[in-house]
């Protein structure tokens, strides 16, 4: 290879690495799989390994692949928490004890899991917690403090009151609590989150710790950052001291002498991944003395005692037995592949998601196939192709007509989703019921799906505005329910009339109207009844609606069911005004009528916060650069949107400038 191409090779993998760092640290949205994103930095390492004159100090290799957002207070970690160099074969790891002895003599390991959360530091003043924070890029991260305290698995106070201790921890969510989670989500049609990693990512970096508490997160604490009041020489001794103060440590680890031990160790993990009650995405091996650690030393961004061992993906083969359909709360029809059940990853499989017809289509899958199958972070199954046909095979259509109902089903606006016609059908019900007392919509505690259930069973309830004509005595009838919490359930159900405008607007399930929207509704019409008899094209004037989103809304509203719905909501009692409309914008407001394009990393914002705050002083915000774009407010890692700005003209500014723009 050639310098001139291994010059644009190094640049390409460098601006893929750093978009998916991207999705994957800081936005919890990762778009490729680990195993890809391992691979791709794998080759970055060995091209810089082949032209060292290629490799930067700001190379993806050389530095941690977060970075400390703007949502909450920067912490400076005064000890760098470092990420790990990856292995993926026995041969690297004999490698790495190789290196090891070059510098010290007889060393000792630990082997413990790695497990696949968040990392984080948590640190104790006089035993008592007192700051927690992110990772972040290693030497900044985010306070994150409110929402550790959340975490039941992290104590408060510590067995033993050191004058300070800081330790590192992984904060994950379990597999029966990330199942919880996503089943939720579908059941509202929500896009669920991809695996429990990004799920806990995603719940510790909310702003309302009470979203996180609601997570059920975990954590296991695996290291001694730095200490006062005791002394501690070796890591196997220092994991048993943190256990001792009351942390929850890794269930297992091992000391080992040999690197042929380490590996068997390394093997040992593997076999249990499938069995265990939360996520691994490898083990790691570390050198046990503090002592060696401290001649060995580290890079800019490893360790150099440490190294991590990462299992690959597993793949089986199995039989499509059957195609199951599933009607959702507007009607989608989604399709769920039955399986000859199988073991992958320690689990047995039998069921796994086919999308919509346009998946089932690209991979042409049919009833009786030989399917391979993989489990997507080890949790949620998934067709990745067809190994073979079954002889006579036909391709798998649809049903023309709805499981549920019998009603006729049918394709909207060129969508890959087939839907029930039917407003009425049982399985919207259920699923509709779920969503209008949901947090998001009318947000009523305590009404879950069990109750839900047992409510539309006896009959009950046949819409979601009845659950506002129940009785505390009709709750007692269900099973389990006492006076208490009957009474605390019929209290909850009275408190959500008060909601503001926005939320009923949501929990009315119009499609394609997500909360968002809601409130651009809200906050343009004021009232329901303004909503309601507003036409498409009024609608279509609020900025962020799109044609099909307000002729959506409109539709909805001219159903004669719609209107009779708005009139039941006003005779019981549910507010039907915006109690939170946002202050006018001054006339003189420099971001008035304007639009502004966000890109690239902002110090000290979001681009969803910068968003709010230009739309908060009359400004817009649009997704793309054109010649109608009055301003772009531009970070570091632009990219190409910066560089059409600059060709067409347009007035480019920075954080600083925007600030200047806000306060004036």
């Amino acid at each position: 290879m050639d310098i001139e191409f291994a010059k644009e090779k190094v640049k390409q993998l460098t601006e893929e690495i750093n978009y998916h760092n991207k999705k994957y640290y800081d936005q919890d949205a990762p778009e490729i799989d680990d195993r890809t994103y391992d691979m791709m930095l794998r080759e970055l390492e060995d091209l810089e390994r082949e032209f060292p004159e290629l490799l930067s100090v700001d190379s993806p290799t050389q530095r941690v692949g977060g970075s400390a957002g703007g949502k909450f207070s920067p912490v400076e970690h005064s000890v760098p928490m470092e990420s790990l160099h990856d292995s993926f074969s026995h041969d690297e790891i004999l490698d790495f004890d190789k290196r090891v002895r070059e510098s010290v003599s007889s060393p000792s390991y630990v082997v413990e899991p790695k497990i696949d959360g968040l990392s984080v530091s948590a640190e104790y003043r006089n035993g008592i917690f007192v700051r927690g924070s992110t990772r972040g890029d290693g030497l900044v991260g985010e306070d994150i403090t409110d929402n550790l305290k959340t975490i039941r698995s992290l104590p408060m106070k510590l067995n033993k009151p050191l004058p300070y201790i800081e330790v590192r921890g992984e904060v994950y969510m379990s597999v029966d609590s990330f199942e919880r989670l996503v089943e939720g989500q579908e059941e509202r049609e929500e896009k669920p989150f991809k695996n429990p990693r990004n799920a806990a990512a995603g719940s510790l970096r909310q702003k309302d710790a009470k979203i996180t508490k609601e997570r059920e997160l975990d954590i296991f604490v695996f290291n001694v950052q730095q200490i006062e009041g005791d002394t501690l020489d070796g890591h196997k001794q220092s994991l048993d001291y943190l256990r001792e103060l009351g942390f929850t440590t890794l269930p297992f680890y091992d000391k080992c002498d040999t690197i042929d031990e380490v590996i068997q160790k390394i093997e040992d993990i593997g076999n249990k991944r499938g069995e265990l009650p939360f996520q691994i995405d490898g083990a790691v091996v570390k050198i046990d003395s503090f002592a060696q650690r401290e001649i060995l030393g580290s890079t800019s961004k490893f360790p150099k005692w440490a190294e991590a061992y990462k299992y690959p993906p597993e793949e089986k083969e199995t039989e499509l037995l059957d195609v199951e359909i599933n009607v959702g709360r507007t009607g989608v029809l989604t399709p769920t592949a039955i399986l000859a059940p199988i073991t992958i990853a320690g689990t047995t499989v039998s069921r796994a998601t086919l999308h919509n017809e346009d998946f089932i289509r690209d991979k042409d899958i049919r009833i009786g196939d030989t399917v391979i199958l993989r489990k997507a972070g080890e949790i949620i199954p998934e067709v990745v192709s067809v190994s073979k046909h079954k002889d006579g095979s036909v391709p798998y259509r649809m049903p023309e007509v709805c499981p549920s109902c019998g009603s006729p089903v049918s394709y909207e606006n060129g969508e890959a989703a087939l839907r029930c016609t039917n407003t009425d059908c049982p399985a919207q019900l259920m699923r509709h019921m779920i969503h209008f007392v949901s947090r998001d919509a009318m947000d009523i505690d305590g009404l879950g799906e069990r109750i839900l259930h047992e409510l539309v069973d006896n009959e009950l309830i046949s819409s979601p505005l009845d659950l506002y004509r129940l009785t505390k005595e009709d709750i007692m009838t269900l099973e389990k329910k006492k006076d208490k919490s009957s009474e605390n359930l019929i209290n909850a159900i009275a408190r959500s009339k008060d909601n503001d405008l926005y939320r009923i607007v949501f929990a009315l399930g119009i499609r394609h109207i997500g909360q968002r929207a809601a409130k651009l509704l809200s906050n343009r019409f004021m009232t329901l009844d303004n909503i309601a008899s507003a036409s498409a094209e009024e609608i279509s004037q609020i900025e962020g609606f799109g044609d099909i989103m307000a002729q959506s809304t409109a539709a909805y509203f001219s159903l004669d069911d719609s209107k009779k719905l708005v009139e039941e909501i006003k005779a019981l009692g549910i507010n039907t005004k915006n109690l939170s409309a946002p202050e006018p914008v001054a006339d003189n407001s420099p971001f008035l009528n304007k639009t502004f394009v966000i890109t690239g990393t902002l110090p000290n914002y979001k681009r969803t916060e910068a968003a709010a705050i230009i739309e908060s002083l009359g400004g817009k915000v649009s997704s793309s650069v054109s010649k109608k774009t009055d301003y772009v407010l531009a970070g570091e890692e632009a990219g190409s949107k910066l560089t059409k700005a600059q060709t067409l003209g347009i007035t480019i500014i920075d954080e600083a400038e925007f600030e200047n723009m806000r306060n004036n």
